[in-house]
């Protein structure tokens, strides 16, 4: 039994959102109670106790689209003129990157980004994995590093008929291996989609063989889905329809289902977002670095069309995804009222909903019978803090570093920021000496 009080409570639940020196009760996984710190203090007195410090006690955080693979490309040279367009971004860095990759460079890249989402609070993640020189085993190694860490992951591997015919049908092989281990795995840690890269990078024949994979599993796909224009014009000049339209037609799109990004949908694409129900997942940052605009994510939520938050790599904080949302908007709109409750809508609802769903069990808000993922923040409110102005505080007052204390599945991963779980020196080193190698390779 494990007790984590002392603190605020935002439970993102509607029964009882929010507790001053509340504390939550954990038994093996799963929370059993929530209440005020000395009443469950006295009914479990042998429970092991997380003084949170008057700080807040909150869920988990959900990234649901994430690149582990991305983190050897920090402090990297490109060894050629910076790309200014979305497709020599790829074409100059990623999709030369991931050819690189070893499966020991797999684990070490995921494993140090599974480390900083730790120290950041984010406990759940939804991943987009490609390698192309490494296609078969690489979701279990995304995964063995996912155990080592003690993270709950979602993965795939993204097929794509970039580097032939060959390759797509082991990232076919990958996702149908690992989608079939997790579900005859006991394990509730792992959950599987398949993977797709765009549309752009899928030519009929093989969106149709994925589909129909995807299909035969009974799992959703993780998609990007019209992140810049130039997808928008490959799918019109060699299809005769938008990205939405031609994905919709393959039944790609449906519940359990990701689509990520969407900055380039509009009119009756918006229809069958609605319709389908995939859940859009929003990048802010990745939007902006990459310059590919801004996605119609607060009109999709007022059309009800499920919206989400993700990273697509670029952080591994979800509360400093959540502050580039709300801004984004407010300077796309040229608007300063916009985006206030829409950023918070897609973290702390959106995220939860479907993970809640893949998993199969509550994820994401803390109330009995939940799974046991939470995390204790550092925070001593300057002004008043109340159930009503909670996400201001949160909005202006957080940042991922101000986790001192993370709990995945009832274990405690990290306490007063030391990581209990790994040796992160260790592991810090070999992956610096593994990133030379593949900036050599480059």
């Amino acid at each position: 039994m494990l007790l984590i009080g002392n603190g605020t409570l935002i439970t993102r639940d509607s029964a009882l959102p929010f507790l001053l020196n509340g504390c939550v009760a954990v038994e093996s996984n799963t929370i059993v109670e929530i209440g005020a710190t000395d009443q469950l203090r006295g009914r479990y007195s042998q429970a092991d106790f997380i003084d949170a410090r008057g700080g807040l006690i909150m869920p988990g955080l959900i990234n649901s689209h994430m690149h582990f693979y991305s983190s050897f490309a920090r402090g990297m040279d490109l060894k050629a003129q910076s790309p200014h367009e979305f497709n020599d971004i790829l074409t100059r860095l990623w999709w030369r990157l991931d050819k690189t990759l070893t499966l020991e460079d797999v684990y070490y890249s995921a494993a140090v980004a599974m480390i900083d989402c730790i120290k950041n609070g984010t406990t759940t993640i939804f991943d987009h994995h490609a390698s192309p020189g490494c296609v078969r085993g690489s979701l279990f190694r995304l995964a063995e590093a996912a155990g080592d860490l003690g993270l709950r992951t979602c993965l795939c591997y993204e097929v794509s008929d970039r580097d032939g015919d060959q390759i797509a049908q082991q990232g076919i092989d990958e996702n149908a291996e690992y989608i079939r281990y997790c579900r005859n795995s006991p394990d509730s840690m792992r959950r599987a989609l398949f993977g797709l890269h765009a549309s752009f990078t899928l030519n009929d024949e093989l969106l149709r063989r994925s589909a129909e994979m995807a299909d035969e599993l009974g799992v959703g796909s993780h998609i990007h889905t019209a992140e810049a224009l130039s997808d928008v014009e490959d799918c019109q000049r060699r299809y005769g329809k938008r990205v939405v339209e031609r994905l919709a037609e393959f039944g790609v799109l449906q519940p359990g289902a990701i689509a990520a990004h969407c900055v380039h949908v509009a009119g009756r694409e918006l229809d069958i977002l609605q319709q389908t129900q995939p859940l859009v997942v929003h990048n802010p940052e990745s939007n902006m670095g990459n310059a590919v605009g801004c996605a119609p994510v607060l009109e999709m939520l007022q059309q009800g069309i499920q919206v989400g938050l993700g990273t697509d790599g670029y952080t591994c904080d979800m509360l400093e995804s959540l502050k580039v949302a709300n801004l984004l908007h407010k300077h796309q709109r040229q608007d300063a009222a916009a985006a206030w409750a829409e950023p918070h809508t897609m973290l702390f609802e959106k995220n939860a909903d479907f993970a809640s769903a893949c998993f199969g069990s509550t994820v994401g808000r803390l109330t009995p019978g939940a799974l046991a993922d939470l995390i204790v923040v550092d925070y001593d409110p300057p002004t008043p803090f109340t159930v009503d102005n909670l996400n201001g505080h949160i909005l202006f007052g957080l940042s991922g570093r101000s986790v001192v204390t993370t709990v995945v599945n009832g274990k405690v991963l990290m306490q007063d920021r030391r990581i209990l779980v790994a040796d992160v020196a260790e592991i810090m080193a070999r992956a610096r000496e593994l990133a030379l190698a593949v900036w050599k390779r480059f």
